[in-house]
């Protein structure tokens, strides 16, 4: 939707959100896949919560982080999936300007806050490796709610320059995004404003962030392994190693998708690819994080089977 304007110019109120052109049978197809992930995301995540909270042994800095990853992981995909089922399922792409950046700011905040919280992650594991004497003296409470709050303070402030910039833009003419959600290399690519102050801000903003995060996520996770390759037992290495190697490969996973999609240009064919590989971020690792987390960690298993049977005994007591 356009409005006009004295300069013969017209105005974009309402976007339209192109998502994936696909025929209708594999287009109900990835509706239902999705709805399923989606789904089983929410479910994931609050289980893990809610063991954390009701199994006393898992009160521990490391599981307090988990958990709140798993509530991140709630609001981080509710941002962009439920639009994108949605739009699967009647086809109405259509959303308001204010919508949009709401959309834009609330993804790259959450995401920017996940960034945060894995390097606080990194951190409590070096301190739980490298100096597990003093591992409840330094991970107190009080610091890990410190930690907690400031990823999600700091998450938050970084965006609000790019968020800030990309609202100034006159979006005129053309109003359709080639995404299923607000991204903005696809919404810099409508704007007939100049975007330079923008694009220079974007690019430098996430450089900054997801370098910082990655190098001390990295230092933390070299001196893990130092630390553990000294370790004199094979099977105290073995143990140290299934710590955090869970963590690692979340880490990979995240910022590989970060890097293949804001480290470099995204234009012509690469945007449309963009768009695919968004999908992993935005859907598949809120899913596979907790389950990552959780797979190899035994006190974890040991909690689930615990609430189960109490579960089942709740309701042979009540039958």
């Amino acid at each position: 939707m356009v409005m006009n304007r004295q300069n013969n110019q017209t105005d974009v109120t309402k976007f339209i959100l192109i998502g994936f052109s696909v025929p209708e049978r594999t287009r109900y197809c990835l509706f239902l896949l999705i709805s399923a992930v989606y789904t089983a995301t929410i479910v994931t995540n609050v289980l893990i919560i809610v063991i954390v909270i009701a199994e006393k042994r898992l009160h521990k800095p490391m599981y307090f982080f988990i958990s709140c990853l798993s509530f991140l992981e709630l609001w981080y995909p509710s941002v962009t999936v439920p639009r994108l089922i949605w739009a699967l399922k009647t086809k109405k792409r259509s959303i308001s300007f204010a919508g949009c950046m709401a959309q834009f700011y609330f993804h790259f905040s959450l995401g920017a806050t996940e960034m945060f919280l894995l390097t606080v992650m990194a951190y409590d594991r070096y301190v739980a490796i490298c100096n597990p004497l003093r591992y409840l003296l330094i991970m107190s409470p009080n610091t890990c709610a410190v930690l907690i709050v400031g990823s999600w303070v700091c998450g938050f402030l970084v965006v609000i320059g790019p968020c800030s910039w990309m609202s100034t833009l006159l979006f005129c003419e053309s109003n359709k995004i080639d995404h299923y959600y607000c991204d903005f290399a696809p919404l810099l690519r409508l704007s007939c404003s100049d975007t330079t102050v923008a694009e220079n801000g974007f690019f430098y903003t996430i450089c900054f962030v997801s370098v910082s995060c990655l190098l001390l996520t990295v230092i933390s996770y070299m001196c893990i392994t130092r630390t553990i390759i000294k370790c004199p037992t094979a099977s105290g290495r073995r143990k140290g190693f299934s710590t955090f190697s869970s963590h690692l490969f979340v880490v990979i996973l995240f910022y590989g998708t970060i890097i293949f999609m804001f480290m470099r240009p995204a234009k012509g064919n690469f945007l449309h690819f963009n768009k695919v590989v968004s999908v992993v971020p935005s859907i598949v690792t809120p899913l596979l994080n907790p389950i990552i987390y959780t797979l190899r960690n035994q006190e974890v298993k040991e909690a689930v089977i615990k609430l189960g049977q109490r579960i089942m005994a709740g309701k042979s007591g009540k039958a």
